[in-house]
């Protein structure tokens, strides 16, 4: 009978160096697929609430000039639904989007009948851990023309944050609306410039704020109360915060 126990130890070597190169590679994609969902923490400020508060508060840190805590939002002209109701149902679209994605999320709200001034919206959010703000909102004319969407940020120029937030903050402001105009079809109104939003003054994280669409435009009023077009809503904001963090 012919010994085979050479090619025996031989085989077996092959295998244990196979199932070595195997449990590699599976380690090595497990630990890319970990690192890929370990996205940053993203916090959203659904605007308004269901009562406005005409209290003052500082605009800023470090500064006498105050505005009142909570704006009452508008209504849509021909939907009649409240903003404040239309930000928290993108908001928390938003979270479940983001979250399929990877990252983590804080909401500053999650329902309507609240009390938070801007300044603590923004105070919360810095203290959440979050690595960027999105700030949603809708806006008003007071005429039925106006359509688009538009995203407001600090300048350099702003002296409530540091430069470098203010930089980040008009770049994350560009992927944004780039990214939401592209998915919905909205009109692009452009970046505004903007160091009068206490909301924004006070976070110490890069912050933007989407004026998502005119509710004084009927047309645009109903589009943004659809089902089909608050998803792609979200997925455009969605894919500016991907874009801002360069994931494809």
């Amino acid at each position: 009978m012919r010994n085979n126990k050479p090619l025996r130890i031989i085989i077996c070597a092959v295998c244990v160096i196979a199932l070595t190169i195997s449990l590699g590679s599976f380690a090595s994609l497990e630990k890319a697929a970990a690192k890929e969902k370990a996205r940053p923490k993203i916090a959203i400020e659904a605007g308004h609430q269901k009562h406005a508060n005409s209290g003052l508060e500082r605009i800023g840190p470090n500064t006498s000039r105050r505005k009142i805590k909570v704006a009452g939002g508008t209504t849509g002209v021909v939907t009649r639904v409240p903003e404040y109701k239309l930000n928290l149902t993108i908001a928390k679209k938003l979270k479940k989007e983001l979250e399929s994605r990877g990252y983590k999320v804080y909401m500053v709200r999650t329902k309507n009948n609240v009390n938070i001034s801007n300044r603590i919206r923004a105070i919360k959010a810095n203290r959440s851990g979050a690595d960027i703000c999105i700030r949603l909102h809708a806006d008003d004319a007071g005429a039925s023309g106006p359509s688009g969407a538009s995203c407001l940020y600090k300048t350099k120029a702003n002296r409530y944050a540091t430069a470098k937030v203010n930089r980040k903050s008009k770049r994350l402001s560009k992927c944004v609306l780039t990214k939401y105009c592209k998915r919905t079809g909205a009109k692009n109104r452009g970046l505004s410039k903007r160091n009068d939003l206490t909301g924004s003054n006070w976070s110490k994280i890069p912050t933007t704020l989407i004026e998502m669409g005119f509710m004084s435009n009927p047309s645009e009023d109903r589009r943004m109360q659809r089902a089909s077009y608050q998803k792609k809503m979200v997925k455009g904001i969605a894919d500016g915060i991907d874009a801002y963090y360069g994931y494809k």
